[in-house]
Order: structure tokens, then sequence, then C-alpha cells
């Protein structure tokens, strides 16, 4: 991935947690002695690599700052995880580009909130629940899992928050019924949600046909076919240029090689790193980041994986 962010800091591990065996805790206190910077609930940072890889990973921690906590999935198929479990160690000294968010948390004035979990896809939503709880918001937390074992941060959770945290456990016999779940629910019920695919998938089908209020953050992006199959051109107005974008390619690739400057960093539609203003035509938004409203606007689009919707896009570039 080129042109991944610069380091903003350097942080040292202060602490490592084996929690489960799929998941490493990794506690951050900043190298230069100083406190970590509140955060917003729902930010991720950039982890940049000796490699050169960039991996994103959710603040998992107290959103109030001091020190910031990751949650690594280690069994992840090599997306980062495999340097962690084996380069990582207490007194390691690791550069972090942010943070950011895409994941806000914005509850309305006495209203309910769901915090929803599943696997990894739980370290978002534990700075929520701590800022939820601070401002006397009426939550639940439902966490689902395959085993008790493997869900990293429940414990914690459940002393923290009592019996407003429940676990789902696949192997208990517990698993979650959405549909049953979501039909108990007042209907001013805000979802905060993060996990798989296939469980976000079913969660957005069964809250929109409740009228249910979604917010929910993927951690891969949800691609469909193409709106427009065929090859498009793109005019890159701060570069000079225009180029043709093949069924094949992305248009971040396209735009590097005529000379763009880009910053990316997923390549996934997940980051956020490579948002680019659009100034005219249809965008096939492929990402898993925008709302359906900022999508509606066609001003803005992210070119690792979104494409045009149409012949020609113009983007400011």
């Amino acid at each position: 991935m080129s042109r991944p962010r610069h380091a903003d800091l350097d942080v040292v591990v202060r602490r490592r947690d084996d929690a489960t065996e799929g998941v490493i805790l990794l506690d951050l206190a900043a190298a230069d002695g100083r406190e970590l910077p509140p955060f917003p609930p729902g930010s991720h940072v950039d982890l940049l690599m000796p490699s050169g890889l960039v991996r994103q990973y959710s603040l998992a921690g107290d959103p109030a700052g001091g020190e910031w906590r990751l949650a690594v999935q280690v069994d992840d198929g090599g997306r980062g995880g495999a340097w962690v479990r084996s380069g990582v160690h207490e007194g390691t000294v690791l550069q972090l580009a942010g943070p950011r968010n895409h994941f806000e948390f914005e509850p309305a004035v006495g209203k309910p909130v769901l915090f929803l979990a599943a696997g990894i896809g739980v370290t978002p939503l534990v700075p929520m629940a701590a800022r939820a709880h601070d401002a006397g918001i009426d939550f639940r937390f439902v966490y689902q899992g395959r085993s008790r074992e493997r869900m990293a941060l429940l414990s914690e959770l459940a002393d923290t928050y009592g019996d407003r945290v429940e676990a789902r456990v696949t192997m208990d016999g517990t698993r979650l019924e959405l549909p049953a779940l979501l039909d108990a629910l007042a209907p001013d019920t805000a979802i905060y949600a993060c996990g798989p695919g296939g469980f976000l998938d079913e969660l957005e089908r069964s809250a929109a046909e409740r009228g249910l209020e979604l917010h929910l953050e993927r951690f891969e992006a949800k691609l469909t076919e193409p709106v427009w199959p065929g090859p498009f051109e793109v005019e890159l107005t701060l570069t000079g240029v225009t180029v043709q974008v093949t069924p094949d390619r992305s248009i971040l690739e396209v735009a590097e090689e005529a000379g763009a400057f880009v910053l990316s960093s997923c390549t996934e539609g997940t980051c956020g790193t490579c948002e680019t203003p659009v100034a005219e035509g249809e965008i096939d938004h492929r990402d898993s980041i925008l709302t359906a409203q900022e999508r509606a606007r066609m001003d803005t689009m992210f070119i690792c994986v979104s494409r045009a919707a149409c012949p020609r896009l113009v983007l400011e570039l």
C-alpha cells in the first residue's frame, strides 16, 4: 500500500496481555512520558509496522485518555497479528498515526442505547460504553462469541457494568437471535454495532425492517457487483491529466501511476485515508465508512474501492 500515513506519535507497550488464544491486548503509553490525549469513542489508529505495512486498530480503552489500549486479533490470516504476536512485547516502541474516527458515538438525550458486538467487534464499543456510563445514558451491551475463552474484554465489561452486559455464547447454546432481540427494543433505541460482515448484514436487514436507528462499523468492505461494469474516465484536476480505469483496476492504482499524490493505507475501504473530493459524476460507493446521507451528496469518495457509476468522474486530485 503506497504512501501510508506518516507516524504522528511513538508509544511504548506498557503491558501486553494475551487475553485469549486469538487476541492480544496492548496497553500503550506515550514514549516521551506525557499523557496520551483523550479520544472520541469509536476512534482507530494506524499501526505502522517495520515491514511497511499499515494496519488499523480500534482504540479499546478509556476515552478520557492518559493511556490507550489496542486489542489485536492475532489469528487474522497474517493481517498484522502475526507480527504483534512474535515481535511486540512490554517495552516495544510502536509508531502510530491518528487517531481518526468514522464511527462517532452521538446518542440523543434521553434515548436508550444498545451496544451489539460480535467477536473482535467489541473493541470500538468499549469506549462508547464508558462514555454512556459517565453520561448516565440507559444502555445494554450484548456481546456474542463462539466461546467465553475467546471473548476478549468480557470479564472486564461484566465487572464494570454488571447486569447491563449480556454474553451470548454459541458453544453454550445461547446464540444471539437478532429478530427476537430487536423486537424487544424500545422503538427509539439507537444501536451501535460492530462485528463480522455476515453478522452486520443480518443486523442491517433486521433493523431496517423495524425502522430502528443503526450505527455500525465494518472491519471489511461490503463489496457488491459494480454499478458501471465497463471502463470509465477520471479527470484528475490537480494533477492535470485524464486517465482510464478498467474493471480490473482501482482508481487509486491508476491515479498513482499518473503521478497523483494520494495518501492510502488499508486499500479496503475501511480506514478513510484515501478520501477524495468529487467535482463531477455519479459514484458507486463501495466503502464501509460513509452514511447513506453522505453517499447521496455525491461529493466525496474513497478511491481504493469505490468506482464510477457513469462514464466519467472529475476528482480534485
